[in-house]
């Protein structure tokens, strides 16, 4: 019952800590390769047998090897893979017993080499409260997952008579075969920040196995602590990426301000020009001059994202008035995606949609649907020195 009221506490403080977690900036893996480590720990474990009146065996040494992944700066995944030596004291041994049932022998110790496999989900504590802050020193995270443990089970048992009417003996009636068993375990992790790829560990974990101890304990389960340290190298380097700064509103306004500024030189030509004409005689052959007109040509897009935003919004518009302007003008409305993130298919999709988004924007100004052709050039390498700037619709 109290094991049960600790899972329930656990999984309630982890879901006010996902709900507080909401109301902080929101950080993304920029590419699916990002966050991936390996972990290797080792320590000692103590195994209590079931029928030991709370006692554990001796601590033996154990090592594990883990590969995981950060899909969130609070969430993660990781398999892992262990080694132990286990050491246990059980009474229910093969002694020997009176007549009523009663050990006439000794309790005894044993030991087993024995293989764990395991699927860990892993909760960033220290993150979920106060935020994703990569310059952290000390994260604390709680993991629990089912597993395997691989062990040569012990046989079942006779009770088998000493000749003395008085006394009888357990001896072993089944084979000592090499089996899989059940496990669930929860734990601690403490990660200690050294730099952008490594990180020291300290972990505790609790477990509960199916028993393969056969004849030599009555309980159907097997205990089990493991504490351990060690290290874990994250290829590439730790980094997640603000969901926002998918977009540098920076790059945003200096293409606005390029533009308006092209807008006014081209509006200040065509005023001179037609000052100039107002002073020719009228005999004088009438000159024409033709002014290039520039507009907005860029609308940039979130990651996996085919709606405007607010500056999107406002290139559309300026962009329209332009158009209208010149309704002798054709413009490509060209979607593009970042050929990093995604398939190729998802991402011809994105474009198509992006390139759609822009080309109904503009009809709802006023833009003639006959200016416009419609285009969608799927993912592709990073135009504009950054990946992030390819997730776009331009003006062409």
């Amino acid at each position: 019952m109290k094991s049960k009221l600790v899972i329930l506490s656990l999984m309630l403080a982890g879901a006010v800590m996902t709900v507080n977690a909401q109301t902080k900036e929101k950080y993304v893996n920029e590419k699916a390769s990002d966050n991936i480590f390996v972990s290797v720990t080792g320590g000692i474990s103590m195994t209590n047998s079931g029928k030991s009146e709370g006692k554990f065996g001796s601590p033996a040494p154990h090592i594990t090897v883990s590969v995981g992944k950060w899909i969130t700066p609070v969430w993660a995944v990781r398999a892992q893979g262990g080694l132990w030596r286990t050491n246990f004291d059980t009474f229910w041994s093969k002694g020997t017993y009176a007549e009523n049932g009663d050990m006439l022998g000794s309790d005894n110790s044993y030991h087993k080499n024995v293989g764990q496999l395991r699927l860990d989900a892993m909760f960033n504590i220290s993150n979920a409260i106060w935020g994703y802050n990569p310059d952290r020193l000390f994260n604390l995270s709680v993991f629990a997952g089912p597993g395997l443990t691989i062990a040569k089970g012990n046989g079942s048992f006779d009770v088998v008579n000493n000749s003395t009417n008085t006394a009888w003996s357990k001896v072993q009636s089944g084979d000592n075969n090499v089996g899989a068993y059940v496990n669930g375990s929860v734990g601690l992790q403490g990660k200690f920040n050294v730099n952008k790829y490594w990180d020291i560990d300290v972990e505790a974990r609790g477990e509960l196995a199916s028993s393969y101890l056969g004849y030599l304990s009555s309980s159907r389960t097997v205990g089990g602590l493991y504490f351990g340290v060690g290290a874990t190298y994250t290829f590439g380097g730790k980094k997640f990426v603000p969901y926002t700064s998918k977009v540098d509103i920076d790059a945003l306004n200096a293409e606005i301000n390029k533009y308006r500024s092209e807008l006014e030189q081209a509006q200040t030509d065509l005023a001179s020009a037609k000052n100039a004409a107002a002073n020719v005689e009228p005999e004088v052959r009438e000159v024409v001059k033709e002014v290039q007109v520039a507009g907005p040509r860029a609308i940039f897009f979130k990651i996996g994202s085919a709606r405007l935003d607010d500056y999107g919004k406002v290139n559309i518009k300026l962009a329209a008035k332009i158009l209208k302007e010149n309704p002798d003008k054709k413009y490509k409305v060209a979607g593009y995606a970042d050929k990093a993130t995604g398939s190729a298919s998802w991402n011809q999709k994105l474009s198509e949609k992006r390139a759609q988004v822009v080309y109904d924007a503009l009809i709802a100004e006023g833009v003639d649907k006959d200016q416009l052709e419609l285009v969608g050039f799927g993912g592709t390498e990073n135009m504009f020195g950054k990946n992030f700037l390819n997730r776009v619709v331009i003006l062409e």
